[in-house]
């Protein structure tokens, strides 16, 4: 079966990713206790270029956050981004006035559309232990017709997304039917709310030692499977390392054989867009001049603004998982 393999490349950061995807990036932090504020002590900042910290120190990074890890404030418009927690936490604020705390295997799904700001911080809430994370963050576009939706933001709690269990392996169902089992409904203007799109992000777990068969697709769509965490597994007679990416043709189902250790992978599918891409930074659309638009309306506008005290906003340490709504519908997950 390795005649399915169309290209084996490395990860990067970000990871490279096919239409209907922009790019998925791969965090894992080990990130050392908490202090009272959630962020890690001072003393453990120094020697770091705060504000720009992506170079792995003692196993973590900063981002952009200054005294507590993250992304503070920045715009987004004409895509989506779908942000996966397996460890750990993230704080979400945002200019429509949403917020929210999620992880421990939560999924937050939201629309930029038209234009939107919003904060993705990493809040430090043990002070007794380390607070690792792992997190993925996946831009999925839109197309033309849809670049300038309104705004959406909608989280998909763990304890809602359909975990299978193999004789092998786990599989996570973020979006997209595996199996006949289908994941939650994402976003109502996404790309992958169209079953015909057949959009899917599985993020699978296989035994060591062990085989697992990859369904072919049901219809004509582009597939990466990334393997992000193991020793050694192959496919055919094709050899391939962990922190590698693997191009596949999605009408073959593929045998994975694993070696030694669990090997963990996520996949990408989807039909194309087909579209021109232009992108700039936080800004995805057709051509360059709706980019100098975008760049222009966030400029005066800030599209909406920001209602919160802090662009680095963090919610109370007592809060737990919940989602404020634009409309001002809370819920709680604790």
């Amino acid at each position: 079966m390795s005649d399915a393999i169309l290209q084996i490349f490395p990860l990067g950061f970000p990871w490279q990713t096919q239409d209907p995807f922009l790019f998925c990036v791969y965090h894992l932090d080990h990130y050392p206790k908490g202090n009272e504020t959630m962020g890690p002590d001072p003393k453990l900042l120094e020697g770091r270029s705060i504000g720009n910290d992506f170079t792995i120190k003692n196993g973590w990074r900063m981002y952009h956050g200054q005294t507590i890890p993250g992304f503070p404030y920045h715009p987004h418009r004409g895509f989506e981004t779908i942000t996966i927690v397996n460890k750990g936490y993230c704080d979400h604020s945002d200019s429509l006035g949403a917020a929210g705390r999620f992880g421990q295997g939560d999924v937050q799904w939201m629309t930029a559309g038209r234009g939107v700001q919003h904060s993705e911080m990493f809040p430090l809430l043990n002070t007794d232990k380390e607070n690792p994370l792992e997190l993925f963050q996946i831009w999925l576009n839109l197309p033309k017709a849809d670049k300038f939706v309104e705004p959406h933001f909608k989280m998909l709690w763990h304890e809602d997304i359909p975990v299978i269990e193999e004789e092998n392996a786990q599989i996570k169902i973020v979006a997209g039917n595996y199996k006949g089992n289908q994941a939650s409904n994402p976003a109502p203007d996404s790309w992958a709310a169209k079953a015909e799109h057949d959009v899917a992000i599985w993020n699978i777990h296989v035994d060591a030692d062990t085989e697992y068969i990859l369904p072919k697709a049901n219809t004509s769509v582009t597939r990466t499977l990334y393997f992000y965490e193991g020793s050694e597994i192959r496919i055919g007679d094709q050899k391939v390392n962990p922190n590698f990416g693997i191009t596949l043709d999605a009408s073959q189902e593929v045998l994975i054989k694993i070696v030694a250790e669990k090997a963990h992978f996520m996949v990408l599918q989807g039909k194309p867009i087909e579209e021109p891409v232009a992108k700039y930074g936080p800004f995805v659309m057709n051509t360059d001049e709706e980019i100098q638009q975008a760049m222009k309306e966030y400029r005066l506008t800030q599209f909406g603004g920001w209602p919160w005290p802090y662009p680095d906003n963090v919610h109370d340490k007592e809060k737990g998982r919940f989602a404020l709504y634009p409309n001002g519908s809370l819920e709680k997950k604790g």
